[in-house]
């Protein structure tokens, strides 16, 4: 059996209703992953910085106590539709909803103060509050969208090196 298709990569310019839509299903990941938190359920990702344009989907990242303690969530998050897969597996626990081919929320359960964690938060606030910063970050990111257009994880990887240059104090 083949692997599901994927939705290709489409970016759009920056939507004021995403914030909204966040809070709105932080309120419903709240309900059903309450026993498994230990931290903030967080909006990251490029829908996450006003202004930045943004494949239109939500990034959420919700602090666990550790991957194995989480495991249960796996089952929990699947009511509100989500659908894991074992991508990166060995620091976070993530999702797509509705499906791979039409998506509109990623969830990444991550330990509470990881790296990973840290990283997100940092990447994300520097995107915020530098807006030079957050302009070159769309600029390849519009790059590289046209170059993997379906090629997800060409996509992403592309973009290591942009993030980890931010993220590396000079």
């Amino acid at each position: 059996m083949s692997p599901a298709p994927e939705a290709p990569i489409l970016l759009v310019d920056y939507d004021p209703a995403w914030p909204a839509a966040f809070e709105s299903e932080r309120g419903r990941l709240s309900e059903v992953l309450g026993e498994w938190l230990t931290g903030p359920i967080e909006h990251i990702g490029s829908t996450a910085v006003p202004g930045l344009r943004a494949k239109p989907v939500l990034d959420i990242m919700a602090g666990v106590e550790s991957l194995t303690a989480s495991r249960p969530a796996i089952q929990a998050v699947a009511r509100l539709n989500y659908v894991h897969f074992p991508y990166r597996a060995d620091v976070m626990h993530w999702f797509c909803k509705p499906s791979p081919a039409q998506r509109t929320h990623h969830l990444h359960l991550v330990p509470f103060g990881s790296p990973l964690w840290n990283e997100r938060l940092l990447f994300r606030d520097v995107l915020r509050s530098d807006r030079a910063v957050a302009a070159e970050y769309a600029k390849l990111k519009t790059l590289l969208a046209d170059r993997y257009r379906n090629d997800r994880e060409a996509y992403t990887e592309a973009k290591t090196a942009f993030i980890a240059r931010v993220l590396t104090p000079a």
